[in-house]
């Protein structure tokens, strides 16, 4: 019973691309904050790496539970992966980057399936002919 509800809501939204951009995230985040004497040394520069991780981070769990804002959190999410690269120690040592890619092209790429019925094909209906287009008038002469 819980395996199954378990299975039905990751199948229902970019599960595999929230957990590469929360991983990515969490990973670009954690290397700046090492022990204080590091830190103290890495100054402002490990400010930018903690606010791009927690953004990954916030990224991917608004795929898992607002799978409506997938598009944008793909796109931010490689976005700002990218962006790693540049402003955060490569990009966590080139794993945040990677992840985060991935992560962000897996959230943008996710569709949601087709619901199926008992009989093996999609919802009911769905094997009949498209409507005919109706017929309109565009004062422009446009074609539909």
């Amino acid at each position: 019973m819980l395996l199954s509800r378990w299975r039905r809501w990751r199948r229902g939204r970019p599960f595999w691309g929230g957990l590469f951009a929360v991983l990515a995230g969490a990973w670009i985040c954690v290397l700046p904050l090492a022990p204080l004497k590091i830190m103290l040394q890495q100054g402002v520069a490990g400010i930018p790496s903690v606010l791009m991780g927690i953004v990954m981070i916030v990224l991917g769990v608004t795929a898992w539970f607002s799978p409506q804002q997938r598009s944008l959190a793909g796109v931010l999410t490689t976005l700002i992966a990218t962006a790693a690269l540049v402003l955060s120690n490569l990009g966590g040592f080139l794993i945040g980057t990677l992840l985060g890619i991935v992560g962000g092209g897996l959230v943008f790429a996710w569709q949601p399936s087709a619901v199926r019925s008992p009989g093996g094909s999609a919802a009911p209906g769905t094997d009949d002919p498209p409507p005919a287009p109706t017929p309109h008038h565009d004062p422009q002469g446009a074609q539909p």
